[in-house]
């Protein structure tokens, strides 16, 4: 499945430098009617927008991603609570089990 992936990346690259090879030609983008003017290559305003796009989308999915960890969070400590023996703790039947960590997304449960 890795050999898939680098492939894909790989592939990926190659399309992106080709793009970025064939729009050199210089543009104008005009900011404001008032006459702020920039001047560079396509390639340059596309990096810029997409990297604006991916950090506004970051921030956007910020928010809900901490509200996730917060109720996983939750969710484990009432689990660790509803699993836990009535006599203190200390049972000779069941050995405690520790949370291992999904190795994806990092979670115990």
């Amino acid at each position: 499945m890795r050999v898939v992936t680098w492939l894909f990346n790989l592939v990926l690259f190659v399309l992106a430098l080709g793009f970025a090879l064939s729009n050199t030609d210089s543009i104008d983008l005009r900011f404001m009617p008032g006459g702020l003017q920039w001047r560079a290559p396509l390639v340059v305003f596309l990096l810029i927008f997409l990297a604006a796009g991916v950090v506004l989308g970051l921030l956007a999915a910020g928010p809900s991603l901490f509200r996730q960890r917060r109720e996983i969070a939750r969710l484990n400590k009432e689990l660790r609570h509803a699993t836990r023996p009535a006599n203190g703790g200390v049972t000779a039947a069941t050995p405690p089990v520790d949370a291992v960590p999904d190795p994806v997304t990092r979670l115990g449960v």
